[in-house]
């Protein structure tokens, strides 16, 4: 796999330009238990996604309460053959409030290596091949995180390591301390969520609004072959069906050329989204969480795409709804 664009791929099992997110698997966000429906959909949802060329499946231990993880591994449990055919990648840290204690993000030992306990025990597999951690802990200790992620690996139950929304400096302190790469970071980068772009684009300019995004994530990410991940690929469906009559007017004229260049290249308007994304030279992985199945085979017609450049900038100067410095 060493000539393969996309850097994760050196680390796991599977090539797969998108990733399929299985946050809206388990039946929602209530505490209710899951159902056989819910695990039926998941078969439905996996296969679909496998058919499509997507094997690597993401998830999170919050993701409905745990449920998401729950399901799947059910389905795992059902097809035990399936895990050879798949990557799995989950994410920890987040804790939620409770009665007694408030909302936090918690890269504490103990609480890595208890979560990673129980993601393993609810997807039904023995080893996870990538470990995210969720959202930056400011209480992050790099030293403990280290000693927690040699443990895991030492213990075969985590191949590899990442994060999720840090930007380059926290990533260079917490590599540090550790004696593995980090393989990847999942960022909110899409045509509607632009300050990835603008942070490298607009740096300096008067006249410019400030952009809340870590200056050059993308480039360490680039420089030290991390992968990055997109969530919120496909902006909610802002530009691919989502009703905008009454949005603002970059917005319409961005799904407006959307559709046009969709009818240009004979592909879907989710493609071109997700093109427009992996047309960056960084590589870029977009995250997709629909359960639709004809959405599912929609967003993998982007692999068919190659934008041209004039077309990259039309959508990116649309979707700014300003002219560049």
């Amino acid at each position: 796999m060493s000539d393969n664009k996309y850097p994760l791929a050196h680390y796991v099992n599977h090539n797969s330009a998108l990733i399929f997110g299985c946050m809206s698997l388990g039946g929602g966000w209530s505490r209710e238990p899951t159902s056989n429906a819910d695990i039926q959909q998941a078969h439905t949802v996996i296969d679909a996604a496998l058919d499509a060329g997507i094997c690597l499946f993401d998830h999170a231990d919050i993701y409905t309460h745990g449920k998401a993880e729950q399901v799947f591994g059910k389905v795992l449990q059902q097809r035990p053959q399936l895990r050879e055919q798949i990557s799995l990648q989950s994410k920890c840290g987040i804790r939620f409030a409770d009665a007694n204690t408030p909302q936090r993000y918690d890269f504490s030992s103990g609480w890595i290596l208890q979560s990673v306990d129980n993601i393993l025990s609810r997807l039904n597999i023995e080893q996870l091949d990538v470990l995210l951690l969720h959202r930056p802990d400011p209480l992050m200790q790099p030293e403990e995180v280290a000693a927690a992620f040699a443990q895991l690996q030492q213990a075969g139950k985590v191949k590899h390591f990442g994060v999720s929304n840090m930007q380059q400096h926290q990533m260079a302190l917490l590599q540090d301390a550790l004696a593995t790469p980090l393989v990847a970071n999942q960022l909110e980068l899409s045509l509607s969520h632009l300050a990835w772009l603008d942070e490298g684009t607009t740096a300096g300019c008067s006249g410019e609004p400030g952009v809340n995004f870590g200056s050059g994530t993308i480039e360490y990410c680039r420089r030290n072959k991390v992968q990055l991940q997109a969530w919120g690929s496909l902006s909610q469906g802002l530009f691919s069906g989502k009703d905008v009559t009454d949005a603002a007017a970059n917005i319409r004229v961005t799904a407006d050329l959307v559709a046009q260049l969709a009818a240009e290249y004979q592909v879907s308007k989710e493609a071109i989204v997700l093109a427009w994304l992996m047309r960056h030279p960084a590589n870029i992985q977009p995250v997709i969480g629909t359960t639709n199945i004809q959405r599912i085979n929609a967003c993998t017609q982007a692999t068919r795409v190659q934008l041209s450049r004039e077309h990259w900038y039309a959508l990116y100067l649309a979707a700014r709804g300003r002219a560049l410095p």
